[in-house]
């Protein structure tokens, strides 16, 4: 490009350009034609909303299409997908909303390919299909390394709901922006924007719309679509309950081996595992992985078998007086299934401390990630616990 415009090449300062945005070979080009539809394009067009809840991939023959986030009058250029080039992210993958819009900035000539036929395609062209799962999720771990998204969440590090939210965010791969109310001098201008006052925080702006005063978990998946392209009326083969290490891999194998497999997870995937900032000891990672890691790869491989998880909404109840077994989830809503595996994993002790739930989360952390490093430092910290756990996250704290 000619101009000084940020484009998703500047984002993505991780990983080698060839991984994240790759040109296709005319060979590829020619394998990907039959599983989508050939359609010509015309500048200014818009392809894609963001927010839009069915999120189709385009592979470009001919022309340049524009990825670019919208905010009021202004416009950031996330990404610039030439001739060879494809549009997506990790949404292709989970079916979640689009984040951004997709417009065409030359016309030419596209293949469409819809979320189903990618999956089709990644299946049965194993090279191709590697291309672009690695592309879609190197593409998302940049958005959130660079905080580039389409939500904004404004909070405060001694609020403890501010960091149960910011969690929630970050452990389902959610790219934002966070603002400190307490730091940031122009966060004035922002509440006064969207009526709301330092009381209110934290509080979460969807996509310049949607503005959500100390949300739960279940209203911030609501409002950024975790859930949309999850049918709850069908019966399943398989209903998994949790989706810590042990329920990823009953969907994985399941979803492998062809059942419709649903996971239902309350807060994100990983469980307890997710929140450690090392794990050494877990089968085939020799050289260690945070739990943020083994999460994100368990997940990814769940969903690229098919199957789906529910996030923050986990199962309340569990009727097995008759078949298909039914589960209300906390939001109310019921799922049927032939079979259940239930992998809630455990519930640890707390220290039986005097007016301890006071302090918990503002001060009081039962994870040693990177955000609770952040909220600790300069101080004197102290770690209850002998296990690995805990001798990790001294090391880690440390």
């Amino acid at each position: 490009m000619s101009d000084n415009t940020p484009t998703e090449t500047d984002l993505a300062s991780h990983e080698p350009t060839d991984y994240v945005f790759p040109t296709l070979t005319a060979d590829q080009l020619a394998r990907i034609v039959p599983h989508g539809q050939r359609r010509t394009i015309s500048a200014g067009e818009v392809l894609v909303e963001a927010g839009d809840p069915n999120v189709p991939c385009f592979v470009v023959i001919s022309g340049r299409l524009d990825v670019v986030r919208r905010d009021g009058s202004s416009e950031l250029l996330i990404a610039s997908h030439g001739p060879g080039q494809f549009s997506g992210e990790a949404n292709m993958i989970s079916g979640r909303r689009a984040l951004f819009q997709v417009r065409v900035r030359t016309g030419g000539e596209v293949v469409r390919l819809e979320r189903g036929q990618v999956s089709t395609l990644v299946e049965d062209e194993a090279e191709i299909g590697a291309i672009l799962m690695r592309a879609f999720i190197l593409r998302r771990i940049e958005l959130v390394t660079n905080a580039v998204g389409d939500a904004v969440l404004l909070g405060s590090q001694n609020s403890a709901a501010t960091l149960r939210a910011r969690e929630f965010l970050s452990r389902n791969g959610h790219p934002y922006t966070y603002i400190d109310v307490d730091r940031d001098p122009d966060t004035e201008v922002l509440l006064q924007r969207f009526h709301v006052d330092v009381g209110d925080v934290p509080v979460l702006i969807c996509r310049s719309e949607r503005v959500l005063k100390n949300p739960t978990n279940q209203e911030i998946a609501e409002c950024l679509g975790f859930n949309d392209a999850i049918d709850r009326t069908h019966v399943r083969d398989l209903v998994v309950v949790g989706a810590g290490p042990a329920g990823l891999a009953a969907a994985v194998y399941g979803a492998s081996e062809g059942l419709d497999v649903l996971v239902l997870e309350s807060t994100a995937p990983g469980g307890q595992a997710g929140a450690s900032s090392r794990i050494e000891n877990y089968l085939g990672f020799p050289t260690g992985s945070s739990g943020q890691e083994l999460a994100g790869r368990a997940y990814t491989q769940a969903q690229k078998f098919g199957a789906q998880i529910m996030i923050a909404g986990g199962a309340a109840e569990l009727t097995c007086s008759r078949k298909p077994y039914s589960i209300r989830t906390d939001s109310g809503s019921v799922v049927s299934a032939r079979t259940v595996v239930v992998a809630t994993g455990a519930q640890y002790r707390k220290p039986a401390v005097q007016d301890l739930s006071r302090f918990e989360g503002a001060g009081v952390y039962y994870a040693a990630t990177t955000m609770e490093a952040q909220l600790c430092s300069g101080e004197e910290i102290i770690i209850v616990g002998g296990g690995n756990s805990a001798g990790q996250a001294a090391v880690f704290l440390a």
